[in-house]
């Protein structure tokens, strides 16, 4: 008897070997076969997808969950379905914004407490490098965590300290021994607070006011002590939400000496231009700042060069009070862009109009982020071995953003009234049809 309990074919299966007609076989939670289109085993149920694309289900390794402590800005259970009816399959999940955040053991039990029977996609974590915590850093990587992100400005909650080339250059030394993952926040105090003491008295509703407290000199800084650490101490660094077109030379550099250094950016990076930013729109407000049309397109370039390697959302949801939406107080107003959801129709309807296909952004938004997460060969990716993780995907559907259909916490988001290309009719995540494009199952994520 066949092996194979569910075939998911499409005319249009996107594989590592490119777009075509496929049947996958699937059983025990994993692909068994990429099949000819009309390979279906007898007694195996067919789900078939016609001519809609069928992609892998997308990896986003940087999201922030928030719970345990503030689940009232978002949490497990309303995000993981947020990312199902987006077509992601796999989250990981940063260490700060949760209380306690996620720089001990104890504190990555308490996450994991927390998440346990919540998720409908499956998670894993992320743990902090902080000042004081190098003792923490061995345990969490045998407690599993994926690697560890630190801050080198204000993150801005208390309970996350930044950390310095002090804490920084011992903490790498031992995440290399370790053959663990740094994720860096590559901006550097200096060049902001001299911008900000010399923006006294602006407009703090003007997105233009905001946009220059957070130079691109920030970005450009902090990768040059990343790069020298990275050098220094053979640690495997990764560049998270990359914003400024000016570092990308560092980059292209780090690239060329062979360091094992990478880097990210967003779709939110890659979709909006400061030009186009409502003054008095705080939804639109992150760090590093969402900057000018060239440098949009510089990204984009960069993206395609392979400079940068992998988009993530950077979901980074508040209450809406925290918005400050009613003054518009961009200075005050806290700097997160909630986007889990529309990652995927975000970034299609973006990579098309450049002449990019679907192979793109797999390659971008599932085998590149499950390699730095340590998953290649697990997700990521539509071949034989691997978890039965898809998205099924209507790429010419066109789809207004409203807040009915956000499934977040919170619908605040500078999405809002968008028309997309895309629309996901099914995700699978293990073979289980956790999204058939109006309801969600919630009862089949893992934690990893």
């Amino acid at each position: 008897m066949s092996d194979v309990e569910l075939v998911v074919r499409s005319r249009r299966v996107v594989t590592p070997a490119g777009i075509a007609p496929a049947a996958i076989h699937i059983g025990g939670g994993v692909i068994r076969a990429v099949a000819p289109w009309d390979d279906v085993p007898a007694g195996a149920r067919l789900d078939d997808a016609g001519e809609l694309a069928v992609l892998p289900g997308i990896v986003d390794t940087h999201v922030h969950l928030n719970e345990p402590g503030r689940t009232e800005w978002e949490g497990f259970a309303t995000a993981t379905r947020a990312a199902a009816a987006g077509g992601t399959t796999t989250l990981v999940d940063m260490p700060l914004n949760s209380i306690p955040p996620t720089t001990t053991r104890e504190a990555l039990a308490a996450k994991r407490g927390a998440a346990r029977g919540q998720c409908a996609v499956d998670v894993g974590f992320w743990g902090g490098v902080v000042p004081g915590n190098a003792g923490e850093l061995a345990g969490m990587v045998e407690d599993g965590v994926r690697g560890f992100k630190c801050f080198l400005v204000d993150s801005g909650v208390e309970e996350f300290g930044w950390v310095g080339e002090g804490d920084l250059a011992p903490a790498m030394a031992i995440l290399a021994g370790l053959r663990s993952t740094l994720l860096v926040h590559a901006e550097v105090a200096g060049p902001i607070d001299a911008m900000v003491a010399s923006l006294a008295g602006a407009d703090p509703r003007r997105y233009a006011t905001y946009l220059a407290s957070r130079p691109p000199a920030a970005e450009e800084e902090a990768i040059a002590l990343v790069t020298r650490l990275c050098r220094d101490t053979g640690a495997r660094t990764h560049i998270v939400h990359h914003s400024a077109a000016s570092a990308l030379p560092q980059l292209r550099a780090a690239r060329a000496e062979g360091l094992p250094l990478s880097a990210e950016t967003c779709p939110h990076y890659l979709r909006f231009a400061a030009e186009t930013i409502p003054d008095g729109a705080t939804a639109f407000k992150c760090a590093p700042p969402i900057r000018d049309e060239a440098n949009r397109e510089a990204l984009w370039a960069a993206l395609a060069e392979g400079v940068l390697d992998l988009v993530a959302s950077d979901h980074s949801p508040c209450t809406p009070g925290l918005k400050i939406m009613e003054t518009g107080d961009y200075l005050k107003a806290w700097g997160g862009i909630a986007g889990l959801q529309l990652a995927l129709p975000v970034m299609w309807t973006e990579a098309r109009r450049r002449g990019h296909t679907l192979a793109d952004i797999v390659r971008w938004m599932c085998a590149a982020p499950a390699r730095l997460a340590g998953l290649s060969g697990k997700k990521g990716a539509i071949v034989a071995g691997v978890d039965a993780d898809l998205c099924v995907f209507a790429d010419d559907e066109r789809v207004t953003v409203t807040p009915a259909m956000v499934r977040h916490r919170h619908s605040v988001t500078p999405y809002a009234g968008a028309e997309l290309s895309g629309r996901v009719h099914a995700t699978y995540l293990r073979g289980h049809r956790v999204f058939d494009g109006q309801d969600v199952d919630g009862s089949h994520g893992a934690l990893f």
